[in-house]
């Protein structure tokens, strides 16, 4: 690996692999600062090649595409963990690459990736690797009911399954191609929370707040980071545990580490992703840096200093159902009946194919009284075409926050 030297300056170009929502808003944070970008991504229309300086529209395995992508740029990062890690590895031995491609590899694996946090000390949920028919017969009956995940390339819900008996769980692993997977026992949950860090390449590590998430199906429905969101004992908890992760790694990058709150107030981790997260996109508009000018600092070794909320944030995901509230046929939403709402930012990643579940965007809310501003303006895509006050998902979110956090005016 080059080494990493003195900073890459403003004028220098940045490399990015995959062209997502995230290589966008990295993109867009980069040409900020006046860094030239390069996005390698095969889909001609991807959301972060469509504003890049130079997009390299090629496999991500694609040799040529990867000799230019070393050829034009002066350092490399990445956008989502299913990069495959040999790449990142050729290029890191000619370019500065964050993250590692080493941590790649392993968060690419989640068998791998439970035996880190095992190694680091860290509690996971009890579980089971299942590669085999011997191992599928040998699983404990302690862990059913349980979650089915596949090792690899799983994300948002894809790739797992629910199972409740032993008859269930030799279906579902058939059902998933018989590869290598891992059993989760189902555990109590409380809430759900994540820790986002920033690690230079001296171990300098910065954080922030923790972020309070909520989902559906799978996918993040919301994020919410305030004073009191999650109680202070956890917090600590949590950022010590993504520390240890980090620092276990020799982490280089902005880093999300993702947990479950169980009943008795225990933590458990659930998963980590080598990159800016969703749960972070509300530091675009309610901190002084966001995850992606971090993950610009930690790239090109500029100083890493800790960012600072400076806005209460609520943070909701934009999945393409909104776009199907009249049935079938897409229609864009009302977005001025949305950015009525005081607040209210609204961030789109310019995808030109809506589909249900996917996330076409997100809208951050920001400001003191920010509960009952984005608890009242909720979009019900299968039962209007307006954004309109919903009490049932009021009171399901209201639920869900600790007492002390629910505003009196909505309890």
């Amino acid at each position: 690996m080059p080494s990493v030297g003195a900073p890459i300056l403003p004028g220098a170009t940045l490399g990015v692999m995959g062209g997502g929502q995230l290589g966008r808003m990295f993109v867009q944070a980069a040409q900020s600062m006046g860094y030239f970008t390069v996005v390698l991504d095969p889909d001609a229309t991807s959301p972060a090649g469509l504003v890049s300086h130079y997009h390299l529209q090629a496999d991500y395995g694609d040799e040529q595409a990867l000799a230019q992508l070393a050829q034009r740029c002066d350092a490399i990062t990445t956008e989502f963990e299913n990069v495959p890690a040999p790449a990142l590895r050729w290029l890191a031995q000619r370019r500065r690459v964050s993250p590692p491609f080493d941590a790649v590899a392993i968060a690419q694996d989640r068998a791998r990736e439970k035996a880190h946090f095992v190694a680091c000390g860290v509690p996971c949920a009890p579980h089971a690797v299942i590669e085999t028919a011997a191992q599928l017969a040998a699983v404990s009956d302690a862990l059913l009911p349980g979650i089915l995940k596949t090792t690899r390339l799983g994300y948002d819900g894809k790739g797992q399954v629910r199972v409740r008996t032993r008859t269930e769980l030799a279906e579902a692993w058939t059902g998933l191609g018989s590869v290598p997977c891992v059993l989760e026992k189902m555990l109590p949950l409380k809430m759900e929370c994540s820790v986002i860090v920033a690690r230079g390449a001296d171990g300098a590590m910065v954080h922030f707040p923790v972020q309070r998430n909520l989902h559906r199906d799978g996918i993040l429905f919301v994020s919410e980071v305030y004073d009191g969101n999650v109680p202070p004992a956890l917090t600590v908890s949590a950022i010590e545990a993504t520390r240890k992760i980090a620092d276990k790694l020799q982490y280089v990058g902005v880093m999300c580490v993702e947990f479950f709150v169980l009943q008795d107030d225990s933590l458990v981790v659930n998963e980590m992703a080598p990159r800016p997260h969703n749960s972070g996109h509300y530091t675009m508009d309610a901190c002084d840096l966001s995850q992606f000018d971090l993950q610009l600092r930690t790239l090109t070794g500029l100083p890493l200093v800790a960012p600072r909320q400076h806005s209460p944030a609520i943070m909701l995901n934009l999945l393409g159902d909104l776009w199907f509230g009249s049935g079938e046929i897409a229609v864009a939403p009302p977005w001025s009946g949305l950015l009525a709402l005081p607040g209210a930012r609204l961030h789109l990643y310019g995808k030109d194919h809506p589909r249900r579940g996917r996330k076409m965007g997100h809208l951050c809310v920001t400001g003191a009284s920010v509960w009952r501003r984005a608890s009242w303006w909720v979009f019900r895509p299968r039962r209007s075409t307006a954004w309109v006050p919903t009490r049932a998902w009021t009171a399901q979110w209201r639920k869900s926050l600790p007492p002390r956090a629910v505003p009196a005016s909505i309890r």
